[in-house]
């Protein structure tokens, strides 16, 4: 002890202090070490090759093991898209147990946009991690929650007072703002769109429109949900150009006549349709059923889980058009891979709950908020929106030129990096599941790790970290092109 109390002083002659247990333990480490070099093994930095390596097959014997393990251990409806079990992440790679390193075309469903593992990220959470874990935001508050709510106001949409709540996933986000929104305007039916998703959990299933995985086997559902026509271009009967104007008509027809827009506490819509299918709404559809919204007193809430945070080549996906919601849904990108979620939007709309009806006893856990205060560092310092674009410019180049020369190619879609490509039958525009998973696992086979969606199964989505090097991001596009080649 007395040997820790000496390093203490002389290491730490701010005050910030690393050891306070009464036994050595790991903390000690910055003792010995310098403190940068061990930050940059933590981070998957330089230590970590940015490059495809596949020495087994996919999965190997390793992963295969574990996957035995996980069969037995592990419920059955807990799936897992690729097999391979990783031990290490960063940059636009993935490493696995037999020693295969993939290029990460998924981020983990758009979480890890500033990469697995990023200096910034680690270095908060470790601090943080360094103080403490927890103590509940309810029973004792402390700052970084305060500072995550702070960026939050002044990174979303909009000039007006902004507040925000903090929670762990964003099913959580979006029920609690059906929640503030029906204690707001004091009305329960909440509207939302085809291929929306919003969630697993009751509420959120009963909001979301893909019956299988999702929902098959799961209901009843909440009560009082409304679907409405969505703006799909690709697909809309009458062609792309009317999409905008006949599908805001007909979902406002049908709210005011089977719902009552008196009745409506919320339209709830991802700017960017996620597990729908990468799809982006005509345009004009949105900013239409804003003002719908508004002149109604209705709560229009963006759901921005997958589409937030530079992801698009913005901050938010909605500001494309201009829109200003009156609640905003995040997740995923906003922490680094940490659980954190939150809804921030006006403040008289969020002091409508009363006190004690929000919060959670995980929600805007301390190692998480620090995580996040990380990630937006990140996107600041590496202008992350520019990213984004120079990533669709790349990805948009070389898909364009694939579905001139593959017409099981039928749309191309998506901003920023969020980008997909939806697969039909030849000659038509019906739907083509069996070639997506063809093309999936091909490219699975050969180290480049991406994922499918859509209400009919029958699109590819990519969404790299948006710190993926250039190189390794068309060498991706290369395996995915050969496994167009081969089917």
């Amino acid at each position: 002890m007395a040997v820790a109390d000496k390093a203490t002083r002389a290491v730490l002659p701010n005050g910030t202090c690393l050891i306070r247990r009464r036994a050595p333990s790991l903390r000690l480490k910055p003792l010995f070490f310098p403190l940068e070099p061990l930050m940059t093994e933590l981070s998957g930095g330089p230590s970590l090759p940015q490059e495809r390596r596949v020495v087994t097959a996919i999965p190997g014997p390793k992963s295969q093991e574990l996957l035995a393990r996980k069969n037995a251990a592990v419920a059955g409806g807990v799936g897992s898209v690729l097999p391979v079990f990783t031990v290490r992440a960063g940059g636009g790679v993935i490493e696995d147990v037999d020693g295969n390193s993939l290029i990460d075309f998924g981020s983990g469903i758009a979480v890890t946009s500033v990469g697995s593992s990023a200096e910034a990220v680690v270095r908060r959470a470790s601090a943080q991690l360094a103080d403490f874990t927890h103590t509940c935001f309810m029973v004792t508050p402390y700052e970084g929650y305060v500072e995550v709510c702070e960026e939050l106001a002044r990174l979303t949409p909009g000039d007006h007072a902004k507040k925000s709540a903090l929670f762990n996933s964003g099913a959580e986000a979006v029920e609690n703002a059906v929640k503030i929104a029906r204690s707001y305007t004091k009305r329960q039916a909440v509207v939302v769109f085809d291929h929306g998703y919003h969630g697993r959990t009751n509420l959120t299933m009963a909001l979301t429109a893909k019956n299988m995985p999702y929902k098959h086997g799961f209901g009843p559902f909440a009560p009082e949900v409304y679907r409405v026509p969505l703006a799909y271009p690709y697909r809309w009967l009458t062609g792309p150009e009317n999409c905008a104007e006949e599908a805001a008509a007909q979902a406002i027809d049908m709210i005011s006549k089977q719902v009552g827009a008196e009745n409506v506490a919320a339209i709830i819509i991802e700017p960017i349709l996620g597990e729908g299918g990468f799809i982006e709404p005509a345009k004009g559809f949105l900013p239409r059923i804003a003002e719908f919204a508004k002149a109604n007193g209705i709560v229009f809430v963006a759901d921005e889980i997958q589409s937030g945070f530079c992801r698009t080549g913005q901050w938010f996906a909605c500001e494309d058009e201009g829109i200003v919601p009156d609640l905003i849904t995040t997740a995923k990108g906003i922490a680094g891979g940490l659980p954190l979620a939150a809804v921030t939007g006006r403040a008289e709309i969020m002091d409508a709950a009363h006190s004690g009806g929000l919060g959670g006893t995980y929600g805007g856990n301390p190692v998480a908020c620090a995580a996040a205060l990380g990630a937006i560092e990140t996107m600041r310092e590496l202008d992350l929106n520019a990213k984004a674009k120079r990533v669709e410019e790349v990805m948009k180049g070389r898909l364009a030129a694939m579905r001139e020369k593959y017409d099981i190619i039928g749309d191309l879609r998506g901003r920023g990096a969020m980008i997909a490509i939806e697969l039909v039958k030849s000659g038509t525009k019906d739907p083509n599941p069996e070639a997506t998973a063809a093309v999936a696992k091909a490219c699975h086979s050969a180290g480049l790790l991406v994922l499918t969606c859509g209400t009919y199964g029958n699109v590819l989505r990519f969404l790299p970290p948006l710190v993926i090097g250039e190189d390794l991001l068309n060498e991706g596009l290369d395996v995915l092109e050969s496994a167009f080649a081969e089917l």
